[in-house]
């Protein structure tokens, strides 16, 4: 047998793009970390980043205070707030609460109401708090929804109601396949992110990696684009199901496969147990997972066991950003998790074009089709699908119980 992967014990946190750099790249000097090497383990070692940088220009959602409105003028997040892959969607709307709050406080004259609608993640239990949305004529525009699969079950209920949503987390390419206008995406889709996973891999000098993939859309969707990233260094596939606390066969499987990294395809709620009972049958690899397990709950869930995994992820890690963070520490008693920065970003957007006047469903979707400005997390400008343009990716990994960015992968 091969030698298993030891895990470096300093990572960095430097950004990566995996197709274009993005002005909102990482300020490697600004961190003072050093250019890395090889670890004595035989992993080699990033370079530790404390910031990213700010482009000057990057839009405010406070405005310039000149704003009016009609006090009925009002945005709504849609998505998870309970269920068992909620924090995703807290992050979220907390993001666009910062984003609404800020604006408000510097626009006496156009306050924007702000609703939330709860869909548990569940694509069979989102269409009804979307409807009710829809229906509600003061709601001139969404963000959200979070994940892939209750986004694919409600896009046609958002098309017909002329209404614009934004999801700042939804990655599954096929999404903007649909033909929907109304649909826009605020980060890099899987056909991005796969390929860094293979790039991750690479980084870690895995020589196999074994691939298992839950039964959502969102997985489903991103373990065949990391498979194909990753070509003839998969060892192994299988799959489980939302839900799913046993993984013993699962284990056992990776274990007989013996390979140096498993790459989990799915959310957090199965991606901890999973890692937890790997761990706890002997296996010393590195456990790789997406945006859909990059999250402090993983870490939670999985105890010690977590110190082992590795995260892709088409978003920005907000705690690096100092005036974001401190905000929304003050403003929610928690660091900025996944998600919250790219949802500033989709709120932001929204806001400017009640700014501009646009209050209507329909001139606030052609302020946002047309839209074209720098963000906090990236450049927001959108294809005729609702893809942007700019799609910058970044690595993480847990030490020291903690989430931290790693070193260029892309």
């Amino acid at each position: 047998m091969r030698p298993t992967i030891k895990l470096a014990a300093a990572v960095g946190a430097v950004a990566l793009v995996a197709a274009a750099c993005g002005t909102a790249a990482t300020d490697s000097d600004s961190s003072g970390g050093s250019s890395g090497g090889t670890s004595s383990s035989g992993l080699n070692d990033l370079a530790v980043e404390t910031s990213v940088t700010v482009p000057k220009d990057a839009a405010d959602p406070a405005g310039d205070g000149k704003a009016t409105c009609d006090s009925s003028t009002t945005l709504a997040y849609i998505g998870a707030e309970t269920g068992p892959n909620a924090q995703l969607g807290i992050n979220i709307y907390n993001g666009v609460q910062q984003a609404i709050t800020e604006h408000n406080k510097n626009n006496p004259n156009c306050q924007v109401q702000f609703k939330k609608y709860d869909t548990e993640g569940d694509p069979n239990k989102a269409t009804g708090p979307v409807t009710q949305a829809t229906n509600d004529s003061d709601i001139i525009g969404v963000v959200g929804l979070p994940f892939s699969g209750e986004s694919q079950a409600t896009g046609n209920i958002f098309e017909q109601a002329g209404l614009v949503h934004i999801t700042p987390s939804a990655t599954n390419p096929e999404l903007t396949q649909n033909g929907w206008k109304t649909f826009f995406r605020a980060l890099g889709n899987d056909n991005v992110q796969g390929p860094a996973v293979a790039d991750l891999a690479d980084k870690l000098g895995a020589k196999s990696v074994y691939v298992i993939q839950d039964d959502s859309d969102y997985g489903i969707g991103l373990s065949k684009t990391a498979q194909k990233a990753l070509g003839d260094k998969v060892a192994g596939t299988d799959k489980v199901t939302t839900g799913q606390k046993d993984f013993s066969a699962v284990v056992s499987k990776v274990m007989n496969a013996d390979p140096d990294a498993v790459f989990y395809s799915g959310y957090y709620a199965e991606g901890a147990p999973l890692d937890q009972q790997l761990v706890n049958k002997g296996y010393t690899g590195a456990f790789i997972g997406p945006d859909g397990v990059k999250d402090d709950q993983f870490i939670k869930l999985a105890g010690s066991a977590s110190s082992n995994a590795y995260f892709t992820c088409p978003c920005l890690p907000g705690d690096l950003i100092p005036s974001f963070a401190k905000t929304y520490k003050s403003m929610f008693n928690a660091e900025p998790g996944t998600y919250s920065v790219e949802a500033y970003d989709a709120a932001t957007v929204l806001l400017k074009g009640i700014d501009a006047g646009d209050t209507t469903r329909a001139k606030l979707l052609s302020y946002v089709t047309d839209y074209n400005g720098q963000g906090l997390s990236k450049k927001l400008k959108w294809d005729s699908t609702g893809e942007l343009a700019e799609t910058p990716v970044f690595g993480y990994k847990v030490q020291d119980g903690k989430i931290v960015s790693v070193g260029s992968i892309g």
